[in-house]
């Protein structure tokens, strides 16, 4: 396992008066069993190299949360942030025709969230998620809790397991 020292800047922290998406966020991790708090901070980081610059880290130890649409139904795919996915690729994978990149409302209607704060888990209904395997090299991944200043802790396995999603390379 890839580790990296631990550089991170303070984090925020969660408080009673958290947007409303952070809650359900944090609701969701705790009802699936893990236990890591999610935090607001002082900036928005709707990218992977943003996420990663804040926090001190690897850009490949963020799990990117990224919506799209496989023969036209909407699929959340959370990457590494060091890749990019290879739709067509991943397409034969899944069984797919084709993959395509979800609009903005596609984002919306399928999480409940905004792109560059689209987390894991919190949404309004299951999500058919795929997990990309080489953030299985990291210790503990980060990734966005909602809205776009908002992140959380997690390791590999608590990932896979709280949003039941299937493992899969993306690139």
């Amino acid at each position: 396992m890839r580790a990296f020292r631990r550089r991170y800047r303070y984090v925020g922290r969660m408080k009673p008066e958290s947007h409303p998406k952070v809650q359900q966020v944090q609701a969701a991790l705790h009802a699936g069993g893990v236990d890591v708090t999610v935090r607001e901070i002082d900036k928005a980081t709707p990218t992977a190299l943003a996420a990663a610059e804040y926090l001190g880290c690897e850009v490949g130890a963020i799990a990117n949360s990224l919506v799209f649409l496989a023969d036209g139904s909407p699929i959340l795919v959370l990457t590494s942030g060091a890749h990019r996915v290879d739709t067509a690729a991943l397409a034969g994978r899944i069984g797919a025709d084709a993959i395509t990149r979800a609009t903005p409302d596609d984002v919306r209607a399928a999480t409940g969230q905004v792109i560059g704060g689209v987390a894991p888990v919190g949404h309004p209904s299951p999500v058919r998620t795929y997990l990309d395997v080489a953030l299985k090299a990291y210790d503990e991944v980060w990734a966005a809790a909602g809205i776009p200043a908002s992140l959380f802790p997690i390791s590999y396995a608590d990932l896979l397991r709280v949003t039941g999603a299937t493992e899969v390379e993306v690139d």
